[in-house]
């Protein structure tokens, strides 16, 4: 038998070495060593696991995570409801100071007793920790740097675990809860204060009201105080250029934010300030409207402000203070000079108001005012001229620069400026574009009222063979009746207007409306014409009544929107 296997043996072997690989075939003896997917698997995931565990244990990863894991090494976490009253290690770190004892010690630690605590029926406090009674670790001291140490509750001898913290990065997902240990102070504010002798009770139902106030304010502060609405205004405030030491002092920013409220005429009923690590102040105040909140850069020389009240009492009239107050300059270290602080702003109206209140108030975000110059944060310069209020209409007047304006032919030609000049290209030599607002509505603007009052007068001008009489309705900025005196044939021209106070207010700031010093033969102020007659009335009311037919050649009605007014539409003002 045993020679049969040999020779079967031989016989193989023989045929084996004398097998051929025939053309097109492919040879699959396997090459190397083979690995069991399910191995390799086991492999990668084992790995994933054991990295998981160190990551927990020697990076700065929040408790949600580190409990299961220490939880099967037998160690016990500290919990923030402890026996003993000890200030948790989350808010202690710092220096803080913080409710119901708990010092930190000499190098910034703070002792944490582990363990839920409960009171039983007498009123005392047990431990209802299941290995309160084992030699776990009973005390965690987190360091000032962020380095947390486990000791084991047998005293001498006893285990010690360390956390060390991990390198700082400047990716934010390696800072983990650390930043909440270390960079900010949550426990106790740095400077905290409360309003005194609040002029108000706290009551701001509309009982407590006499009404409701108007947009200028007036009414009294009762009116003012009409909280019931669920409406509000927010004032947003950037500056640069302010000095570091303000930027880093709670208190000097602390005095700037309750004079800012006192001048906004609100009343502030606390206020908290946090000093930051390593540079900056938050601070937010409880005002009895709402609040005011802001936060400070001191390396960048940048704070930002927020200021929301829900009543009616107007924000815009505090702008101005709020800029003295927080405007500190900061010294150019180039050239060892005052640095000009740079303001951007933004106004808006917020909550939910009726349809009819939206339009009539001159700040509503659909008005011409809001869309041009309070609400913008990219209008870099923002200057109010005048503001008032007439019989009729609220007047307003800004001046407005945006980011990307730049000198026009005028200043090049008051600046000197040559082909290749660079300031052609900057800002800073760009003339504000100046604006006039009535109620909230966009009448007119310098850079564009001359194509405007041209277009409106000439067509009709030059459509009559010989216009003579003409007369405007409306116009009272001046630039209609300038266009019209520009025709030779014209011997009288009647404007009616309704607001003597917009022709004083343009004649007073925006004289080059009504500039007829290019006219041969006419005054240097349009008004002061021979030809001209002025007529403070009611236009549609005096066309109904007053004038004769054919009187005019050339009527121009430089009024107010169409669509917004029914009288251009009245059958009886058209066919008068």
């Amino acid at each position: 038998m045993a020679n049969n296997s040999n020779n079967r043996r031989q016989r193989q072997q023989a045929q084996d070495n004398d097998t051929t690989i025939l053309p097109g075939t492919i040879d699959a003896t396997p090459k190397g060593y083979s690995i069991d997917v399910r191995v390799f698997l086991a492999i990668i995931t084992t790995t994933m696991a054991l990295a998981f565990t160190a990551g927990v244990m020697m990076g700065p990863t929040s408790p949600a995570l580190v409990d299961p894991v220490l939880s099967m090494m037998g160690i016990s976490l500290p919990d923030e409801g402890s026996s003993n009253g000890a200030v948790p290690a989350l808010g202690d770190v710092g220096g803080g100071g913080g409710g119901g004892g708990g010092a930190a010690n000499k190098k910034g630690s703070a002792n944490v007793v582990a363990g839920p605590a409960r009171k039983n029926a007498e009123g005392a406090i047990e431990d209802s920790n299941p290995h309160s009674a084992s030699k776990k670790a009973k005390e965690v001291l987190i360091s000032a740097d962020g380095e947390a140490t486990f000791a084991s509750s047998g005293g001498d001898g006893g285990d010690v675990i360390r956390q060390p913290k991990r390198t700082p990065t400047d990716h934010v997902a390696t800072l983990g809860y650390k930043i909440r240990e270390t960079h900010v102070n949550i426990d106790t504010p740095v400077l905290e204060g409360s309003g005194e002798g609040l002029p108000y009770e706290r009551d701001i139902s509309r009982r407590n009201a006499s009404g409701s106030a108007n947009d200028d304010g007036e009414g009294g502060d009762d009116k003012l105080r009409d909280q019931s609405n669920p409406s509000g205004q927010h004032l947003l405030v950037d500056i640069k250029n302010l000095e570091a030491a303000f930027l880093n002092s709670e208190s000097r920013l602390a005095d700037a934010m309750q004079n800012s409220v006192i001048a906004a005429g609100l009343t502030m009923l606390s206020y908290h300030c946090h000093s930051l690590h390593p540079a900056g102040v938050s601070c937010v105040g409880v005002l009895l409207e709402s609040h005011i909140s802001f936060h400070t850069w001191p390396d960048e020389g940048v704070i930002t402000l927020d200021l929301f009240t829900t009543s009616e009492k107007p924000l815009l009239p505090a702008l101005p203070k709020i800029e003295e107050l927080f405007g500190v300059p900061r010294i150019d270290p180039s050239t060892g000079e005052a640095m000009t602080p740079e303001t951007l702003w933004s106004h808006e109206l917020r909550g939910f108001r009726t349809e009819d209140a939206r339009k009539a108030h001159y700040l509503d975000g659909e008005s011409d005012l809001s869309n041009w110059v309070t609400s913008p944060l990219d209008v870099v310069y923002k200057e109010q001229i005048v503001t008032m209020k007439s019989r009729h209409h609220r007047i307003d007047i800004w001046d407005t620069k945006e980011r990307d304006d730049t000198p026009s032919y005028e200043d090049g030609l008051r600046l000197g400026l040559k082909p290749g000049d660079p300031r052609w290209l900057s800002n800073e030599h760009a003339s504000p574009s100046r604006m006039l607002f009535l109620d909230g509505a966009l009448q007119t603007m310098n850079d564009s009222e001359r194509e405007f009052h041209e277009s409106l007068v000439h067509p009709a001008m030059f459509a009559h063979p010989s216009p003579r009489s003409v007369a405007i309705i409306g116009g009272g900025e001046g630039g209609t009746l300038r266009e019209v005196l520009k025709h030779k044939t014209v011997e009288k021209v009647k404007m009616v207007e309704l607001d003597e106070k917009v022709v004083e207010v343009s004649r007073e700031y925006m004289p080059y409306l009504s500039n007829c010093t290019d006219i041969v033969g006419s005054a240097p102020n349009c008004f002061d014409d021979s030809r001209t007659e002025l007529i403070i009335a009611d236009a549609f009311e005096y066309f109904a009544t007053k004038q004769q037919k054919g009187e005019f050649d050339v009527l121009v009605i430089d009024g107010m929107d169409p669509e917004q007014h029914d009288e251009f539409t009245d059958p009886a003002i058209i066919d008068a």
